[in-house]
């Protein structure tokens, strides 16, 4: 070959690229239209809240945690507060627990319904992005029942939940879930065995056993490379133990199977669903704890020291005792988990998150080296990253 055709060339996709999912840059090195090296370029979405939660109580930090994996906020504040409690050696009434697990699963299956719309509208499939986010609409619609909020909803506590579910809940619930499974199939019926749709995606952007488990993958990205491994199975938490679910795993390591896990991951999340509305308990919602808990509202009213008592645990906090503590829930994108080290203060010393898209973009170079230019789009819709966890 001669000197000019052995020459690579370096661009830059992004970071304005419609199809990076986010404010993402990769530095592309490129032999032809295949690539040499992939380079991912990050922090253009960065927020500093990890720093910011060590200036906020306890209780405020919620409302930042919603801000991080934004598509996933229950699940966000589903880990804070658990990091909390275990610090805290808190026990969560059963019923708050069974609260948790529902939002967290409507949330689930609406994250995917989003990595489903957009990785189709990246190929042009402008259907069933339109499908999947008027089927997104209606959990946004649930969410805003239940905590006034269609996202960031700020509605999981230190101890339970803000409130119980309204009954207006329940029906809807129950009507999402009737309704899943044949809107599943619409989905699969459009897209499992288009020809366009296989082409690009099976044998793309392969990731084996040992090299997901290398970088620390999580999640449907892991699963799909053939490892067994789901939180809510492995270390369960909130009463995950209750449930009777299975967890899809793949093969090959592909895009395509990474597609497959997560469709049938939304089908076992109606199925925990279904038997958490069956089985909720009755109790309180939130623990009767009163060095955590606020006091109810009626004895505001008639009692001078429950006024006392709601304005210093609002004023200044809660002081968890000294230590450090980590927790982590199954997010749609893997392992989401918060360290937190007290220095026995209203006010966290430290806060560490472990953001499951972080290390699942960090496996991008070895997805794509060897790929075709075309097929970057394909990889990135796959890993279902979303930037505000990436950079935080």
């Amino acid at each position: 070959m001669s000197e000019l055709t052995r020459e690579t060339l370096t661009i830059n996709m992004g970071p304005q690229h419609p199809s990076t999912h986010g404010v993402l840059r990769l530095v592309l090195e490129l032999s032809g239209e295949t690539i040499v090296s992939c380079k991912p370029v990050i922090g253009y979405l960065h927020t500093g809240i990890e720093k910011e939660m060590e200036t906020r109580t306890y209780h405020q930090n919620i409302a930042l945690t919603d801000r991080i994996e934004y598509l996933a906020s229950y699940f966000e504040e589903m880990a804070y507060c658990l990091a909390v409690e275990k610090l805290l050696g808190l026990e969560v009434p059963r019923r708050a627990q069974y609260i948790r697990v529902i939002l967290c699963e409507l949330n689930r299956i609406a994250s995917h319904l989003v990595w489903l719309g957009t990785s189709a509208l990246d190929l042009n499939a402008s259907s069933v992005m339109m499908y999947a986010f008027a089927h997104r609409e209606e959990y946004q619609e649930m969410s805003e029942i239940v905590s006034g909020q269609r996202m960031m909803p700020g509605y999981f506590r230190i101890g339970g939940v803000q409130w119980d579910l309204p009954e207006e809940f329940f029906p809807r619930v129950r009507k999402f879930i009737d309704e899943l499974p044949r809107r599943l199939d619409e989905y699969e019926a459009l897209l499992t065995d288009n020809p366009i749709w296989r082409d690009r995606h099976i044998g793309i952007s392969s990731l084996s056993r040992e090299q997901a488990l290398a970088y620390g993958v999580t999640g449907p990205v892991l699963r799909a490379s053939g490892v067994n491994w789901d939180l809510r199975k492995a270390i369960p938490y909130s009463s995950y133990e209750d449930f009777t679910f299975e967890v899809p795993v793949g093969a090959n390591g592909d895009a395509f199977d990474r597609y497959t896990v997560r469709m049938a991951e939304m089908r076992e999340s109606g199925r925990i669903l279904r038997q958490a509305l069956d089985g909720l308990p009755e109790g309180p919602y939130i623990t009767s704890d009163r060095k955590v808990a606020l006091p109810p509202r009626p004895e505001l009213v008639r009692s001078m020291e429950a006024v006392i008592h709601q304005f210093k645990l609002v004023s200044e906090g809660i002081h968890p005792p000294k230590g450090e503590v980590y927790a982590a829930v199954e997010s749609p994108r893997g392992e989401k988990g918060y360290f937190i080290v007290s220095d026995g203060s209203n006010k966290p010393v430290r806060v560490r998150v472990r953001a499951p898209s972080f290390s699942n973009l960090a496996a991008l170079p070895v997805m794509v080296q060897g790929e075709m230019l075309a097929d970057v789009v394909v990889a990135i819709a796959s890993i279902d990253i979303v930037l505000g966890d990436v950079d935080r």
